[in-house]
């Protein structure tokens, strides 16, 4: 009789496979690479993930885990205005340390578009997580959370500053651009 996964090396596996792709992308990710950088082997990745795209949606899981507890950590400090917060949240996304995240999500982002098929829900959970992360962080006061549509121009002005600022390196530009932004959604 085979043994069962052991749970305990599987996340440590699933860690540091996260970090792995965090660092190296998915375009053309293989097990045998992947493997050899964990110092494990594809027959044990199998073993407990079952499959290579079991491993991508839990590597890309984690991913979204992670991302969501850094931001709920992050938010948990900040206050103001809803342009001082996103003036912050600008800050804290368009930071160096957030750019493999940034990295991953948008390569994501394009690939899902075009094999929707590969990820859970299509990749729409990517799209979810920040509308809903948003629109209850940036309401007003007088309001359980801001509405859709406000919300969905906050994250499509911030992802584009964002893959513009990835792709360019020009942090005064990309910066000044939302501090307009920001300086919009204040007169708002």
């Amino acid at each position: 009789m085979a043994r069962p996964p052991d749970p305990a090396r599987r996340a440590r596996t699933l860690a540091r496979a996260t970090d792995y792709v965090l660092e190296h992308g998915l375009a053309g990710l293989s097990l045998r690479p992947l493997a050899a950088a964990l110092d494990t082997s594809t027959r044990m990745l199998l073993y407990d993930f079952g499959s290579k795209e079991r491993l991508v949606a839990e590597i890309l899981a984690e991913v979204r885990r992670r991302e969501s507890a850094l931001l709920t950590e992050h938010l948990a400090t900040s206050g103001g205005s809803p342009s001082e917060l996103l003036t912050d949240l600008w800050d804290w996304l368009a930071a160096d340390e957030r750019a493999p995240y940034l990295r991953l999500f948008f390569e994501v982002y394009v690939d899902a578009i075009h094999r929707p098929e590969a990820y859970e829900n299509g990749g729409t959970d990517m799209v979810t997580d920040w509308l809903d992360g948003l629109a209850v962080a940036l309401r007003r006061p007088d309001e359980d959370r801001l509405d859709p549509a406000t919300t969905t121009l906050l994250i499509a002005a911030a992802r584009g500053l964002l893959l513009d600022r990835l792709l360019t390196a020009d942090a005064e530009r990309t910066d000044g651009a939302m501090a307009v932004f920001a300086e919009w959604l204040g007169r708002r």
